[in-house]
């Protein structure tokens, strides 16, 4: 016996009949000469506890029987009687044989799986569900607190665009829960930030404002050794282990610590987040599926605005925050 997407494969111990059983759909059909080839015994044998099955009120038969075309060995087609998953399993446990037995003992345990397996997957994806509408919950009373501050304003509009976002990857989250989705797992990183390459990218913005007059001398200019400090601590590791093991992880923090640590005299909320947007499009995580930013230009302004003004006990808000923004 073997589980593959919640279907059960189930083969006798003389290997004479291996069934598929989808459990969860209930979508498997054998006839009465299918389920005694299963159980060992005979057609007449099945015919009677179908029978009895149906006289008894046990199961209605309207309800687990149903006439279909097969095509037989000799390549005609006749219309025949099948029974479902229901039927099957209520003739096994009437049927005195070896196969029989063993198909009682297999299914119990496999039922029994089933329903403890499915029931710790619906408890973890409640949790899932608990712990985003919590995470929306407080960055919504975040940003309402903050959104009246002077150095917030004109930065409205983007702030409730982040709040849609978030929403829309709880849609996201509720699609998956019907099953409409598969789920997806943070993602590893392929591209790893190190001192030098943030250098020379931060070397490249600067020249390019100064050609611009969009900055100062002091622009990039670092404050003591707080930026090596904090691009060692995006790839740190206890126990052989990444601290920040995923992407949206390490762009979510590189974002933070960069605006909130101050390593250059001037400019932190700039190459915050162009060393932000340089991280996910080298780990190619920039855009949707559909070839949309997940984080557009004006949203980012304020997402970084925001990460300045906040209060450090705020820090695990805003982190989850911008992780569930660039996650889906």
């Amino acid at each position: 016996m073997k589980n593959i997407n919640q279907i059960a494969i189930y083969q006798s111990k003389n290997g004479k009949i291996d069934i598929n059983i989808d459990i969860e759909h209930n979508t498997i059909w054998l006839s009465q000469e299918q389920i005694a080839l299963l159980f060992g015994t005979q057609r007449p044998a099945i015919t009677k506890h179908l029978r009895n099955i149906f006289l008894s009120k046990e199961l209605n038969k309207k309800a687990v029987c149903s006439k279909m075309e097969h095509t037989a060995n000799d390549r005609k087609k006749y219309t025949t009687q099948f029974y479902n998953l229901d039927a099957i399993i209520s003739i096994g446990y009437r049927v005195n044989s070896l196969q029989a037995t063993q198909f009682r003992i297999w299914a119990t345990k496999i039922l029994k799986q089933y329903l403890v397996k499915g029931y710790a997957i619906n408890q973890k994806r409640l949790k899932e569900q608990e712990k985003s509408l919590e995470t929306l919950s407080d960055s919504v009373a975040l940003i309402k607190s903050k959104i009246k501050l002077p150095v917030l304003a004109g930065q409205e509009n983007e702030l409730l665009e982040i709040i849609k976002n978030y929403v829309d990857s709880l849609r996201i989250l509720k699609l998956y829960d019907d099953q409409k989705l598969s789920a997806e797992n943070l993602r590893k990183t392929k591209f790893s930030l190190d001192y030098e390459k943030t250098i020379t990218s931060i070397c490249q913005l600067k020249t390019d404002l100064l050609k611009r007059n969009l900055a100062n001398d002091n622009f990039g200019r670092e404050n003591g050794q707080a930026l090596k400090g904090l691009v060692g601590a995006i790839s740190q590791t206890f126990d052989n282990k990444e601290l920040y093991p995923s992407i949206e992880e390490k762009a979510a923090n590189l974002l933070y610590f960069v605006i909130k640590d101050h390593p250059f005299i001037d400019g932190n909320k700039r190459i915050g987040s162009t060393l932000f947007i340089y991280f996910l499009n080298k780990n190619n995580y920039l855009f949707k599926k559909n070839g949309e930013a997940k984080i557009n230009d004006r949203a980012l302004v304020a997402l970084a605005l925001l990460i300045a003004v906040s209060d450090p006990k705020e820090k695990n808000t805003i982190i989850k925050l911008v992780i569930n923004l660039i996650k889906n």
